[in-house]
């Protein structure tokens, strides 16, 4: 069984050999793969020099990092951590044991059931946390702790099935949705977290990425669920053109005439388009459950491979 540790690094050099030499020292049997993403302050000569495997990705973004990742390695148990040693290496022996007894598909390290919001000094990235948290377990019917989580463990299935198309930050949350809507087995364990030593600063920026990941749960809802999505857009519809069209409604019964010709032609049109957003929404919930089936599939297809 080979077990890889994953670390996407951007400017890290004030804490990436120490957690290169954790990781090196709790599991030494696990290859350390840093990946840089054009760091300009010497990361990736300090990783090499405390033992990791350095290989670069140009594409800024930590979604274009692990999409690099999950291509380019193979392995029973992935773990992948932040390189701002904000994670305890030994949680990854959990970790590994969990994957590879095949009790999860992936792993999530909960910071925010044990240190996150103690330690954590940035109050918009608490409260944006919880925002991020509360929306996905409503729309996706789920009870996770912690979404935005940068320690996970992946098992060789959810690796080379993830299809990623998140570009930043947002990978996280691309990540947890992924696993929800087709049905992979997740375990969430506590871990404890801690806040970046002075002088090392965090690359999230707590508005811009935080529109980032709004956007990316919308499109997500869209995606993922899509007759919910254009089941809303079609009931707003329908209640302004109900708004608009029952006082003309009432006034016809109460005079016998009919007023307002071009508001109801307006009207007629809205009505229109709702039934065909309604539609759209049920063609392609259709689409995405013979997606789901397709995946399946591709499950089966690498469990076979991997057999073989």
């Amino acid at each position: 069984m080979k077990t890889v540790i994953l670390i996407p690094c951007y400017n890290e050099s004030k804490t990436i050999e120490k957690v290169v030499r954790d990781f090196k020292r709790v599991m030494p049997h696990a290859d350390i793969y840093v990946y840089d993403n054009n760091s300009t302050d010497g990361t990736d000569r300090i990783a090499k020099e405390a033992g990791a495997i350095v290989r670069y990705e140009y594409k800024q973004g930590k979604g274009n990092v692990v999409r690099s990742m999950f291509r380019q390695i193979t392995a029973d148990c992935y773990i992948m951590v932040d390189g701002d040693d904000t994670y305890p290496a030994e949680a990854a022996v959990e970790i590994e044991r969990i994957i590879l007894e095949n009790r999860a598909d992936m792993v999530i390290g909960d910071r925010l059931s044990s240190t996150y919001f103690d330690e954590n000094s940035r109050p918009f990235h608490n409260t944006g946390n919880r925002v991020v948290r509360k929306f996905i377990n409503i729309f996706f019917k789920s009870d996770l702790n912690d979404i935005m989580t940068g320690m996970r463990g992946f098992n060789y299935d959810f690796a080379k099935s993830f299809p990623i198309q998140s570009k930043g930050f947002e990978i996280e949350t691309e990540m947890s949705v992924f696993a929800l809507i087709n049905n992979f087995k997740i375990c969430e364990m506590p871990v404890n977290y801690r806040d970046r030593i002075d002088g090392s600063e965090s690359k999230l920026n707590t508005y811009r990425d935080g529109y980032r990941v709004m956007m990316m749960i919308a499109s997500l809802i869209r995606d993922e669920r899509p007759l919910l999505f254009f089941s809303v857009i079609s009931m707003i519809l329908l209640i302004i053109a109900g708004a608009y069209f029952f006082p003309i409604l009432f006034r016809y019964f109460s005079t016998g005439y009919v007023l307002k010709i071009p508001t109801l032609i307006v009207i007629s049109t809205v009505v229109i388009i709702a039934s065909v957003i309604f539609f759209t929404g049920v063609i392609l919930h259709v689409l995405k459950r013979q997606h789901r089936d397709n995946l399946e599939r591709h499950l089966i297809l690498l469990s076979e491979m991997r057999k073989d």
